[in-house]
Order: C-alpha cells, then sequence, then structure tokens
C-alpha cells in the first residue's frame, strides 16, 4: 500500500514537472532586444535594430523589445503580449519603462504592449497611431525589415515625446470623419429641429411666427455644418427652403381642408409645451452632468493591436 502511494506521489510530481516545463516553454526564450523567432527579419535588419535599441535603452533605461512569432494558437495577442512582458520582466524595476512589439506571423497580427511608467507617453492613441501608420502599411506590402524598423523609430520618439501624429491624416481621412459627423449631426438635427418646426407651423397666433425666428439660427447653423460636408449648395438649399418655405406654409394651411385637419390636430400649447420640455431638459442635463464624476479606477495592459 505504502508502495502505491509512493508511485502515484512520484507520477504526480512529474505531471506538474511535464505541466511547468510546457508552460514555461509557452514564451520564447529572451535572446537579445529582437527575438525574430517567425524569421520575417533580415540579419541586416536584426543588427541594425540590436544596437538601436541599447543604445536608446543606455541613454534614457527604456527597454523595448521585439518579438515575432508564427502562431498565436489559443491565444488572443492582447493575453500573450500580456504574458510575454511580464514573464521578461521588461523594462526597469520601479520604474516599468518597458515595451513590447509582438508579431504574429501566420495570424497577421501584432501588439504593442506598454508598462505603467510608459503609459503617459506611449499611449493607447500613440501605439494605434504607430500600428496602423507606420508598421502596417509597410506588412501589406510584406516590407517587414520596413515596418519593423519605422515602427521602433516611431516608439522611441512617442517616448521621449517627438512623435508627430498629424502626418498620418490624410484628406480622405478627413473627409470620412466629417461626412460620418454630418450624418449623425442630420439624424438629430432633423430629429429634434423637425419636431419644433411642426409644431411651429400647426400653432396658431404668435406662437407659429415666434418659432419661426427662434429657429432661424439653429436652420443657419445647420446649412452651415451639412453644407461644408457635403456641398455649399445643399446648405443653401436647406436654409433657403426654410425662410421662404414656412411662412408660405404658414399661409397657406389655413386656406385648405387638409391644412386645417392638420393644424386643429395640433394643440394651442404643444409649441410653448415643447419648448418647455425642451429647455427642462437641457437644464436637466446639464445639472445632472456637473454632479458626474469618476470612480477614481486604475488599468493595466496599456497599449494597441492591429493587423494587416
Amino acid at each position: 500500500m505504502m508502495k502505491t502511494h509512493s508511485i502515484v506521489r512520484a507520477l504526480c510530481l512529474v505531471s506538474i514537472f511535464i505541466c511547468g516545463v510546457s508552460f514555461a516553454q509557452d514564451v520564447p526564450y529572451l535572446s537579445g532586444r529582437i527575438n525574430d523567432t517567425a524569421h520575417m527579419l533580415s540579419s541586416e535588419t536584426v543588427t541594425e535594430l540590436e544596437h538601436t535599441l541599447k543604445a536608446y535603452e543606455d541613454s534614457t533605461t527604456n527597454q523595448f523589445v521585439v518579438l515575432t512569432i508564427n502562431s498565436l494558437d489559443d491565444y488572443s495577442i492582447e493575453d500573450y503580449a500580456l504574458k510575454v512582458a511580464e514573464t521578461w520582466k521588461l523594462g526597469k524595476k520601479g520604474v516599468d519603462n518597458g515595451a513590447l512589439l509582438l508579431i504574429s506571423k501566420d495570424d497577421r497580427k501584432l501588439r504593442i504592449e506598454v508598462g505603467y511608467g510608459l503609459e503617459a507617453s506611449l499611449t493607447d492613441a500613440a501605439t494605434s497611431y504607430i500600428i496602423n501608420h507606420k508598421i502596417t502599411p509597410q506588412f501589406k506590402q510584406k516590407d517587414y525589415d520596413a515596418g519593423v524598423k519605422e515602427g521602433i523609430q516611431a516608439m522611441i520618439a512617442a517616448a521621449d515625446g517627438t512623435l508627430d501624429t498629424s502626418a498620418g491624416e490624410t484628406a480622405s481621412d478627413s473627409d470620412e470623419m466629417s461626412v460620418g459627423a454630418a450624418l449623425l449631426f442630420c439624424s438629430i438635427w432633423f430629429t429634434v429641429v423637425g419636431v419644433f418646426t411642426v409644431a411651429g407651423l400647426g400653432s396658431k397666433g404668435f406662437q407659429g411666427w415666434f418659432l419661426y425666428v427662434f429657429l432661424t439660427p439653429f436652420y443657419a447653423a445647420g446649412a452651415s455644418i451639412l453644407g461644408s460636408a457635403f456641398s455649399s449648395i445643399v446648405g443653401f438649399i436647406i436654409f433657403g427652403a426654410y425662410i421662404i418655405g414656412y411662412p408660405m406654409l404658414k399661409y397657406l394651411l389655413p386656406t385648405t381642408r387638409w391644412g386645417k385637419k392638420f393644424m386643429d390636430s395640433i394643440p394651442s400649447h404643444s409649441s410653448s409645451g415643447s419648448g418647455s420640455s425642451f429647455f427642462s431638459m437641457s437644464s436637466s442635463s446639464g445639472s445632472s452632468s456637473s454632479s458626474f464624476s469618476g470612480g477614481g479606477g486604475s488599468f493595466g495592459g496599456g497599449g494597441s493591436s492591429g493587423g494587416w
């Protein structure tokens, strides 16, 4: 019986040892600042980057390391990058100024993992810019050497506070953003302003004309935004249609049968009620936003991911 227990205990110890070895093998051995296990880089590039990163570490103590792998297997790029960085303990103790550029060849994914001490300079926005504008354009051309070189230089510039992210904003990016913002504006603008316009057209007496004057600057602002996003003609047509069309409809509606039904369907106090509701919503939202505050939370795993 004692012999059986000894055998079982020995088997358990062997199993634990094997599991520990296999777990350790999940992360490659840290052989240097450039660990090209997927053989994506030329020997000249590896040598050049080794010298660059050593000189940078000697002058700043910031420790930047590159790792290329063939596949992530069952890991996500975020989990594996964090695991590698923590296993390798990149950066100086107490300063946490390490950063990892991880590239998975077969998955066509990459990530910049940033230590706590560099998160103020190598921000999520900066690392996202580096990936999208410096590395992946070169990777899409299968020029991995140039992509890693430009990525490392941009990471150094970001850590030093000299990275210029405005150069990556092309005209097409700006146009796409403005059109997207204009479409969002349209959906909100037509919903809110449209309600008040209908209320004004259906109101009798002074209330309808008051809303006409009140809404004029809103139509002017909306027409200006839409005109800058699409065409000045679009903005001119919208504003002109309101300035001319509103008074015409106010005059014609009481003279037609369907117009009278429309005006009778709207209570006489609807415009003022709508207005008071609108302003009360504005004031309540303003008061609630002023009392809002964060909870003082902290975050880890800083950096960005991408693909090509």
